[in-house]
């Protein structure tokens, strides 16, 4: 999404996505390129951060003559925030949903019934807690299950990095049994949802409201514990592409390692935690590389084996919609 987490890729060496480059109209002016090893088997793409850039850069991607995606697998690589009661700064998580919490009406929290947990709720409802009548299609966007496990067996044979000072941001939470997996003895891989929205919120009210959007949204079945900016308008874009039979949906993988928490230790406010230090950062873009790097050898090393012909879903995969076909499992039957 931006330059520290592209750069961690570069100069590695498993593979060099510098040996060829490609301009493709329509990406972002500050990453106007695709990289490429030498024979094209591995690139790189730098979509800018946000909704916006994330959708534009993928759509340019996917429809430029200059590509041929049908085959290809997509892993999305970032950082993100980590929901303490889930997992800690510095783990490798991979995400069955992304869920686009903040496609929802808001009401400032100063002016909210005094009967509302928050001031955000679905569109098309009356209160927190009602799945949205009013939906766009963007809401959740479901991957490939079998795929998503393979990716966690191989991310987990990583080493990942660490340091003391995120040690040290970790202890802060010990205080509260609720975050007990915040203080972790280190950094890990973990399986859990992502949620996605262009504001960088921080703070318990915000952080549960925005668990509680990811669990209704879902059906219940989403883990929310990564906050990011791009994820579900990376994922329309290339379910557009699969539309059209430019790409094939269930060869993605939303991987997402953590460089904050998304509210602060007991006894910090909201405002101060989100303006101190963040010591999470440099193992989490380190940790994209060393968990990352797994992920894309495994897929190349067992092309022909296994990754050339698809691994095959059983799980629903696609939008809210349906679009690829199949009934969403985290829809109720009332909505449609």
């Amino acid at each position: 999404m931006f330059t520290d987490e592209a750069e961690v890729w570069y100069g590695i060496s498993q593979f060099n996505v510098l040996a060829h480059n490609v301009s493709i109209p329509g990406l972002s002016p500050l990453f106007p390129e695709v990289h490429c090893t030498r024979d094209g088997t591995i690139c790189q793409l730098t979509i800018g951060e946000g909704e916006i850039n994330a959708a534009s850069s993928i759509a340019a991607l996917v429809h430029s003559p200059k590509t041929s995606l049908e085959r290809t697998y997509f892993l999305i690589a970032g950082i993100a925030g980590i929901n303490p009661k889930v997992a800690t700064i510095g783990s490798v998580t991979f995400a069955r949903y992304a869920v686009q919490v903040a496609l929802q009406f808001e009401i400032d929290a100063r002016e909210i019934p005094a009967d509302f947990p928050t001031g955000y709720f679905p569109q098309g409802t009356t209160a927190p807690g009602q799945f949205p009548t009013d939906i766009y299609g963007t809401e959740v966007f479901e991957v490939n299950e079998q795929l998503r496990q393979r990716a966690f067996a191989a991310a987990q044979k990583a080493t990942l990095f660490d340091t003391a000072a995120a040690e040290q941001m970790r202890m802060q939470y010990a205080a509260s049994p609720i975050f007990a997996l915040a203080n972790a003895n280190g950094s890990s891989v973990v399986l859990c949802d992502t949620a996605t929205s262009d504001t960088f919120w921080s703070g318990a009210l915000l952080g549960d409201a925005f668990e509680n959007t990811t669990k209704v949204f879902t059906n219940q079945a989403g883990v929310y514990c990564t906050t990011q900016q791009e994820d579900n308008a990376t994922l329309n874009a290339l379910l557009r592409g699969a539309l059209s039979s430019l790409v094939d949906f269930s060869r993605i993988i939303v991987m997402r390692s953590a460089s904050n928490f998304d509210r602060p230790p007991p006894g910090v406010s909201a405002v101060d935690h989100l303006l101190g230090p963040a010591p999470g950062f440099e193992p989490a873009i380190l940790n994209l590389h060393l968990a990352g790097v797994k992920v894309v050898k495994m897929i190349v090393d067992g092309w022909f084996e296994t990754f050339e012909e698809g691994i095959r879903p059983k799980n629903y995969v696609g939008d809210i919609f349906g679009s690829l076909g199949g009934h969403p499992d985290f829809v109720p039957e009332s909505i449609f």
